[in-house]
Parts: structure tokens; C-alpha cells; sequence
């Protein structure tokens, strides 16, 4: 008779996260071990997990670990079902109590005991059977999810997403407008991380009523749901029952700014102005940034930097400080300039060109998968999937890179005439949306020698080359 028993209890799903499922297997289990006269030493809980997905079950974990080390001498579960539904987990649980020495594994349903032969036996028959019922459900559940997905419904949850009420589909007016701001201040050029803050110094909570952080800043932000569109295992298969939040057009120029970062490898907010955009008039090379202080003063400069890494000339130099004050002003002063209104009058042309570029982009995308599926059909050779895929993975990664493009006149929305205004709170923006003001205007800056020594900055080294 087992001294040092164990009672193990799982539940696949648990909607409300109560465990009263789990409790009342343990339960159950207690008044068994107590008919048997056995004395409990330890109770398992796997509470919402799967038996059948192969997903790890710490606490059934523990429990082998207890039972291989001897703290454990018999396991008492309320039903074989909730012990394992894959056939191949029993072999290996009945091997490790054999190990083991355990003899005594009862449930409270039935007279079932794997300690005998005749009950592993039965055991293992009825395993099979729970494995078919589980590949059942799961395939009646994927089939009532791939039609529920198509029909544009939500397929549900525990927790209804930030924007939405709990149904899933009735707008929550005021977490939409924060939507809305979070999708505007991104499409502008800010940081994930500079919007998350922003977002929790305002007070604003997730859905759970936790902070927000970047990881689920992005889950919004590339969720295909808040533009009206229905995605299902990963794909977008059409339009949704629910009212969209933003437009299909922001929702691709957002994957988009996404996928030129991922190209370009810059993820961390912007550190200087003009980051990126200066050149180098001898060389043609990037000028990179280069702090240094002296006498506690700020005299961090644009550098032409030579070696393996940068590749420059080494011999240009330029004062930090006041170049960024002189683009910035010539930044502000072309805000307000006919030139730039008329450019931008074509925004509608711009919004077309982006919906083309996007259906461009689905296009290739749709060829990538069909090549990789008959590869995988062996109706194509390695080499010919190899051949094809350089060209379309080419292809991919110069619309990707013509998309953010069009991303960049975001920066300016509601600003041009407006430069005498924006000048006077051009302090209060953080640096993400001064660079991406500055980059929605600015092609690259010239840098051209000068005296050397000579801290001030002459107007004549600068030459600004304006995006057409």
C-alpha cells in the first residue's frame, strides 16, 4: 500500500482561469486515496494544458522527476484521459514506473490499475481510443474554425482585444482614438518604444491593466483585425464583420515600416537628428556621430571615419550642434513654401501607388508559398526552387523598399504652411519625430571641408539635398 502517493490533476481548457475543474479532480481523488487507505504526499496540477498537443506539463514533469527520485510510490488520477491522450506518453510514463518500481497507478474512474499486466493492457487500448476522440475534435474544431474564419466572424477568447468590447466586435470608442494616435505617432517616424511610453505616462492600460511594453505595441499595430480584415493561421483570407479602426492603407504602410526595418537591421530609437543623412563632399561616404565633451560642454561632431567598419576618408569633420540647429531651420522655413505644397497635392497619386505596391506585394508573396509547395511535391528540383527564389525574394525586398517610401509623408501630415507654428514647439517633439520630419524632406546633407579648429559652423560647408 503506497505511503508516499501521488494525486495528479489536469484540464485542457479553463475559460474563466478558476481551476474548478482541476479542484474538483483533486478532490475526487482524495476521498479515492482515502477509501484505499492510501496516505497522499504530493498533488500535481496541470491546469489549462493539453494532454494530446505534446506541449510540456511542468507539473507532470515534477511528478516523474519525484517518482524516478523515490519520493513517490504510487499516482492515483481522476480518469486515464487526464493522465496523457498520446499513446506514446503512456509507453513512457508505464517505462517509468517500471524503473521506478510503481506498481500501484489507480484512477477514480473504474477499476482500471496499470500495475497489472491485464491493466496496462486495458490501458493501452483505451489510450488509442482517447488519442482518436482528440485528432476528432481537434480536426471538427479546425473545420468549424477555417468556416467561421471565412464567414469574417472573430473566432473568440479570453480576452477581447484593446479596442474592442468583449464580443469581439462592437468598437470601444475611446480605445479606438488611442488606436488611432498610436498608428498616426508610428506612421510619423516615432519609436515603439517612445509611443509605449508615452501611452503609460498618460496613464493608459492594456486590456489585463498592465503597462504597455513594444512586444504588444506590435501585436497591434500588425494586426490585420484593426483595419476590418479577417486573418486566419496566419494569413489575411478577407473582410471582417467588424468595424475597422484604420484604414487597409495604414495598415499596409505599417507592415511595410516594419519591413524596412528588418532590411535595414535599425531598431533602436534614433539617437541624433540626422543619423544617416550626412555625407562626406570628398569621399561621398556616411558621417557617423561622435560624442565628446569638453570643459563640460556638449562638442559632439559629424564624422568621416576610416577603417574596415566605415570605410570614409577619415580627414571631414563637422560640429554636431549647429548643423542640426541650421537643417532643422531650413526644414521649418520649406514647410511653409508653395513648392512643397504643390509637391504634396498629389497625395491621393501617393495613396494609389501604395495599394498597388501592396497588391504587388501579396502577389509575390502568393508565388513564394505556391514555389515552396511544389517543391516540397518534388514537381520542382532544389536548383529550380533556389533560381526562383533569389528573383522573388529580390522582387519582394525592392517593393517592400518602395513601399516605406510612401510612408514617409506621413511624417508630414497637417504640417506644411505650418512651419512658423511647429517652430515654436519643434523642442517639445521627441527625437523620432524630428528625424522622421527631417527624412520626409531631406534626401542627405553634403558636408564640405573647412577650417580647421574652427568651432562655429559655416553656412557654406552645408548643402542640402531636398526628396523630390
Amino acid at each position: 500500500m503506497p505511503q508516499k502517493a501521488a494525486i495528479y490533476a489536469r484540464i485542457s481548457s479553463d475559460q474563466d482561469g478558476a481551476g474548478a475543474g482541476v479542484r474538483r479532480q483533486v478532490e475526487d481523488c482524495r476521498r479515492k486515496a482515502e477509501s484505499l487507505g492510501w496516505t497522499v504526499a504530493g498533488e500535481y496540477v496541470d491546469n489549462d494544458l493539453s494532454a494530446y498537443s505534446g506541449k510540456p506539463r511542468p507539473e507532470y514533469q515534477r511528478m516523474l522527476a519525484d517518482v524516478a527520485d523515490g519520493v513517490i510510490d504510487g499516482v492515483l488520477v481522476y480518469n486515464l484521459d487526464r493522465l496523457t491522450r498520446r499513446p506514446a506518453e503512456l509507453e513512457a510514463f508505464a517505462d517509468a514506473m517500471t524503473a521506478a518500481g510503481v506498481r500501484q497507478v489507480k484512477f477514480v474512474t473504474g477499476d482500471l490499475d496499470m500495475g497489472t499486466d491485464d491493466g496496462l493492457m486495458m490501458a493501452r487500448i483505451m489510450g488509442a481510443f482517447a488519442a482518436k476522440e482528440s485528432a476528432n475534435i481537434g480536426r471538427r474544431v479546425r473545420r468549424k474554425m477555417d468556416e467561421v474564419a471565412a464567414e469574417g466572424r472573430p473566432h473568440g477568447g479570453s480576452t477581447r482585444p484593446y479596442g474592442y468590447a468583449s464580443d469581439f466586435v462592437t468598437v470601444v470608442p475611446e480605445e479606438a482614438e488611442v488606436i488611432g494616435q498610436i498608428v498616426a505617432r508610428f506612421l510619423a517616424g516615432e519609436s515603439s518604444r517612445s509611443i509605449a511610453t508615452w501611452l503609460n505616462d498618460q496613464g493608459v492600460r492594456t486590456v489585463r491593466g498592465k503597462p504597455w511594453v513594444t512586444s504588444t505595441l506590435k501585436g497591434i499595430l500588425t494586426n490585420p483585425r484593426y483595419a476590418g480584415l479577417r486573418a486566419h493561421r496566419g494569413e489575411v483570407v478577407g473582410p471582417a464583420v467588424w468595424e475597422a479602426i484604420i484604414s487597409e492603407e495604414d495598415h499596409r504602410r505599417i507592415l511595410a515600416t516594419y519591413a524596412e526595418k528588418k532590411l535595414t537591421g535599425r531598431r533602436a530609437p534614433q539617437r541624433y537628428l540626422l543619423s544617416g543623412l550626412c555625407r562626406c563632399s570628398k569621399c561621398g561616404n556616411r558621417l557617423y556621430s561622435s560624442a565628446r565633451v569638453r570643459d563640460g560642454k556638449d562638442t559632439r561632431r559629424y564624422v568621416c571615419m576610416k577603417g574596415p567598419d566605415h570605410g570614409g576618408c577619415g580627414r571631414l569633420t563637422v560640429t554636431a550642434q549647429p548643423l542640426e540647429l541650421m537643417v532643422a531651420d531650413l526644414v521649418l522655413y520649406r514647410l511653409d513654401t508653395p513648392e512643397l505644397a504643390d509637391a504634396l497635392a498629389g497625395r491621393a497619386s501617393i495613396d494609389d501607388r501604395a495599394r498597388a505596391l501592396s497588391e504587388e506585394l501579396d502577389e509575390v508573396q502568393s508565388r513564394l508559398e505556391d514555389l515552396a509547395t511544389e517543391y516540397a511535391r518534388g514537381e520542382i528540383t532544389r536548383r529550380e526552387w533556389k533560381a526562383a527564389r533569389v528573383v522573388l525574394d529580390g522582387r519582394q525586398q525592392a517593393i517592400q523598399r518602395q513601399l516605406s517610401q510612401t510612408t514617409q509623408t506621413n511624417a508630414l501630415h497637417g504640417l506644411p504652411g505650418n512651419g512658423s507654428a511647429l517652430a515654436e514647439s519643434w523642442g517639445t517633439l521627441n527625437l523620432d519625430r524630428q528625424h522622421a520630419i527631417v527624412k520626409a524632406l531631406v534626401d542627405h546633407v553634403v558636408i564640405r571641408p573647412g577650417t580647421a579648429g574652427v568651432v562655429a559652423l559655416d553656412p557654406a560647408r552645408v548643402e542640402v539635398v531636398w526628396r523630390h
